[in-house]
């Protein structure tokens, strides 16, 4: 048994706590070496540790004395041991020992001893605060109990990073296995985080006990405040614990209401003011400015913070000493120091627990108080007023956090930089300080710091600006409520993290919930358990809700804190439930050939953005790596004529497929294959479709409606490429699969075949073959476009082509221009918008108008230039060229020489691209359905 030779013995749970030091040490070499080392000051003077060598020597050196203002913590918490339990330096030498063995082994392994300094510097900031505490307090056994506790994890941590180090002593070895030492070191931090806590109420229960007579002197004392003034001189009365950010920025709004709301003439009544919202949002900041330009305004100002009864009490003691209340020889009586006092001001700080603050907050019948709480209801249950504070938005986040970086603001690569990185905090206050101190401090350019935070965000979020009287960071500003969460609420949000954060509709959760497998979800389906559920995540500002359209909101980085507590198992859980969610939403095209699916698209755009965040989170987290099928088919988009999207959706899809042999398979392939022909690349979009044909043949007869789909666009492909006599192959067998399986997919293989008809020259049996279409056998302009169906509309634009090739121009310019007005309706300005402009900008300059087809033209540019690249640069080149000829025809040379340089120009960063060397007709697809 380990026997520590101490003069006065400590009690045997304190030797149990050296005992499972040794175990965890596993090395009584080390556990010698570790004796030997006497207190502090040889930690800091080590010769081993401060001998730079080289630049890793210095930043070493730099690392160690980093230390020194953290080690001080530390040092409270090893003196208040000794002398409390009558010890001598055995129990603060295994302290001081191992935190030199550690920052020994470290600086032997390469760049890990920064991130050692930081977790040793980050525990230290979790101890007891033990400096402000009197020695001569009683020990109950609960304080010892917690006492020993938090020393227990302290020295097991020490004895298990040390053993760490002695098991990986090569610098590979180390950085492979770091997230191991990682995820010890923050499940031990959050243990310590309670124990402290714990520690800190047991010694605060027992002043307030000493203390309680004084600590209702103070409140009777704040009841009595009013205008009475007496014979001698006003006093003014100051306490503010916090210093104000050097760099706060803006609130401008928020600081006007609290003036009006609190700073009203001739009222002599009690007027309180409630700021609510997230934690980390900048309340206090908020209350810290507004009482620092009110001094005149009030002949005293107080700060409590409400966070517990621990805080609760020594504001008021500190209160009662700003007051007098405490001197021994006060010759005043203390009411009447206080009758001087005709203007007040209390500032109830972190008053997220209501029922707590509603304990202390003054009985005055005048007077001002200022609340900050992260629950929406202080705004009415404690406040009489209040408002909600918001993140920055971009532009105002972009200029606070060029603020808080001392930079350039009117530099456009400073604000391009500064709202890409607003944009990724979302514009959280907190967030834009701790980051604008790292980015100071590290001197990192700022060009370089959005890479440097995807690949190292937990780390960075871990790192406390030094600008500011705030204990929380990123990583922890939020573990407070989280931990209070439970059940439902905690099972709803968690939910949330994978949703798209600004718009959760309740309708969503409350209509599809019903799908997710997983039975912890079934109280979605229950309206009022929602609703309990939403109200202790709104009490803890991890939500916030509109009441008009009942619609959720979480902030990104809540998310982030979220997930990077699921274990891995929660995460793939709560990944499923959403895909569960998610997946009855979008159209079943992966079991059946069943077309355009247009009476889906409201429920499609609906889940939309959940999906695309969905798709993020996996990336960021990687989650997904479980046998998940219906994530794979979720990715339906290309109707929308979201190419961009639908292609990064379709990339994904193409990851996570575990079987490639299905038909939901082939269909992810077969619109891969379908984004590719639509913006140009009829040569991969043949390889996909073909792929596609070949999965469903070995699947399915040959007479099966499905291979008629894939014949059809295999057809399309050889239509876009010029080999036309394969194409009328392809596409005729799509129609006798059809017609013998009497589908109703049939007008789909003869709008087909009619376009390719029309593109071998053949306009009258173009026209033949349309009218087989069942739909269209009156060829009435109401007959294409009734039925709401862009698909439709594509037939129109085919018509009018085929008129204009028949040499009816009338007919060929209503048709297209009708074509034109659906899709813009229906599509927007996407890339059949552009195509219908030039068609009737085409017409319409055949016909002489040459002015309208101008301006279409134009039109068709400005739409193509917004578009992505990759989807609008062949109509904007193909539109360009056709307004330079225009515009030649018109006598206007400059113009057009000007628009056909860049036609120009654009082509060739085609070519350079796809490697084409179309003429400018041929840069777009024959036909866009």
């Amino acid at each position: 048994m380990f026997q520590p030779p101490l003069k006065d013995q400590p009690s045997p749970l304190w030797q149990k706590a050296l005992e499972n030091f040794r175990e965890e040490l596993a090395g009584d070499d080390d556990l010698a070496m570790i004796l030997g080392t006497k207190g502090v000051e040889e930690v800091l003077q080590d010769a081993k540790l401060l001998q730079p060598v080289g630049s890793p020597g210095r930043k070493a050196l730099e690392s160690v004395n980093r230390l020194k203002p953290m080690i001080k913590f530390v040092n409270d918490f090893s003196a208040v041991l000794a002398v409390t339990f009558g010890a001598d330096t055995m129990m603060t030498a295994v302290v001081w020992g191992s935190i030199r063995m550690i920052l020994t082994l470290a600086s032997s392994t390469g760049n890990t001893l920064q991130e050692v300094c930081d977790m040793l510097e980050e525990l230290s900031l979790t101890l007891p605060r033990f400096r402000t505490y009197e020695r001569t307090l009683p020990m109950s056994q609960e304080l010892e109990d917690s006492l020993l506790a938090v020393y227990t994890e302290v020295i097991c941590f020490y004895a298990r990073a040390i053993h760490f180090f002695r098991g990986h002593k090569h610098v590979h070895v180390v950085r492979n296995s770091w997230p191991e030492l990682r995820g010890d070191f923050n499940r031990t931090i959050q243990r310590i985080r309670r124990l402290s806590s714990t520690v800190e109420s047991e010694v605060e229960l027992t002043r307030m006990r000493r203390d309680n007579r004084k600590y209702h002197e103070v409140l009777e004392v704040m009841s009595n405040l009013r205008a009475q003034p007496p014979a001698y001189e006003k006093k003014k009365y100051y306490y503010l614990p916090f210093s104000e950010n050097p760099r706060f920025w803006g609130r401008e709004d928020i600081l006007s209401q609290i003036q009006s709301s609190l700073e009203v003439e001739g009222k002599a009544t009690l007027r309180s003011f409630a700021l609510h919202g997230m934690g980390g949002v900048g309340k206090t900041q908020i209350a810290l400015r507004y009482a620092n330009d009110s001094r005149t305004k009030y002949d005293a100002i107080f700060w409590l913070a409400a966070d517990n009864l621990v805080t609760i009490g020594q504001s008021y003691r500190e209160i009662s000493k700003c007051l007098g209340l405490t001197k021994a020889d006060m010759q005043t009586d203390d009411n009447a120091v206080m009758l001087g006092v005709k203007e007040w001001l209390a500032e109830t700080n972190n008053a997220d627990d209501l029922d707590l603050a509603k304990h202390a907050w003054p009985r005055s019948s005048s007077g001002s108080i200022l609340v900050t709480s992260r629950d929406s209801n202080a705004a009415f249950a404690l406040a009489s007023d209040g408002c909600l504070v918001t993140p920055f938005d971009i532009e105002t986040g972009s200029a606070a956090l060029l603020n808080f970086l001392g930079a350039d603001q009117t530099s456009h690569p400073n604000q391009k930089e500064a709202k890409a990185i607003t944009t990724a905090l979302g514009g959280l206050p907190l967030a834009l300080n701790q980051i604008g101190g790292f980015i100071v401090h590290r001197k990192v350019p700022l060009h370089k710091f959005l890479a440097l935070y995807e690949r190292n965000a937990a780390s960075i979020d871990s790192k406390s600006a030094r600008n500011m009287d705030y204990s929380h960071t990123l990583a922890t500003v939020w573990e407070m409520s989280l931990e209070k969460l439970s059940g439902n609420a905690k099972a709803l949000h968690m939910l949330l993290s994978f949703l798209d954060p600004d718009c959760v509709q309740e309708s969503l959760l409350r209509e599809e919930s019903g799908n997710i497998e997983n039975p912890e979800f079934q109280f979605l389906q229950d309206e009022m358990e929602i609703l309990d559920a939403e109200e202790l995540m709104l009490q803890a500002g991890l939500v916030q809700k509109s009441e008009e359209n009942e619609v959720l909101s979480i902030h990104r980085l809540v998310q982030t804190a979220v997930i990077r507590r699921m274990s891995d198992k929660e995460r793939q859980a709560y990944f499923s439930a959403v895909v569960d969610l998610l997946f009855p939403t979008f159209p079943d095209t992966y079991s059946a050939d069943l077309g355009h699916q247009v009476a889906s698209w409201s429920r499609c755009e609906r889940s939309l953005p959940h999906l695309h965040h969905l798709l993020k989170q996996n990336e960021k987290f990687k989650v997904y790596v479980g046998n998940n099928q219906k994530f794979a088919e979720l990715l339906y988009l290309y109707e929308r004529e979201n190419y961009s999207i639908a292609r990064t959706y379709i990339e994904a899809a193409m990851g996570v497929f575990s079987d490639r042999s299905t038909l939901a398979y082939a269909s992810a392939v077969e619109l891969q294959g379908l984004i590719e022909l639509d913006i140009g690349h009829p040569q991969l979009a043949l390889e996909s479709f073909q792929q596609a044909y070949n999965c469903r043949a070995a699947l399915l007869p040959a007479n099966d409606s499905f291979l008629a789909a894939s014949f059809v666009e295999i057809g399309l492909a050889y239509t876009e490429i010029g080999d036309l006599e394969k194409a009328h192959e392809h596409l005729q067998r799509s129609i006798d699969i059809r017609l013998e399986a009497n589908s109703d997919r049939i007008g789909n293989s003869y709008s087909n075949m009619a376009s390719l008809l029309l593109r071998m020259g053949k306009p009258d049996s173009a026209e033949e073959m349309l009218k087989r279409c069942p739909s269209l056998k009156d060829f009435t302009d109401d007959t294409f476009l009734k039925t709401g169906n862009p698909r439709f509309s594509g037939d129109m634009v085919l018509l009018a082509r085929i008129r204009m090739a028949q040499g009816l121009h009338d007919d060929a310019l209503r048709l297209a221009s009708k074509a034109l007005t659906f899709r813009r309706g229906c599509l927007g300005e996407r890339l059949k918008v552009c195509d219908s402009l030039y068609q009737v900008a085409d017409i319409l300059q055949y016909r002489g108008d040459s002015a309208s087809a101008i301006q279409l033209l134009v039109e068709c540019v400005k739409i193509s230039e917004a578009l992505p690249e990759s989807e609008g640069q062949r109509h904007l080149a193909r539109a360009l060229f056709k307004l330079s000829k225009v515009l030649e025809s018109q006598g206007c040379s400059q113009e057009s020489a000007e628009y056909m340089e860049h036609a120009v120009s654009v082509k060739d960063n085609i070519s350079k691209r796809d490697g084409c060397a179309s003429d400018f007709a041929g840069l777009v697809p024959w036909m866009l359905w």
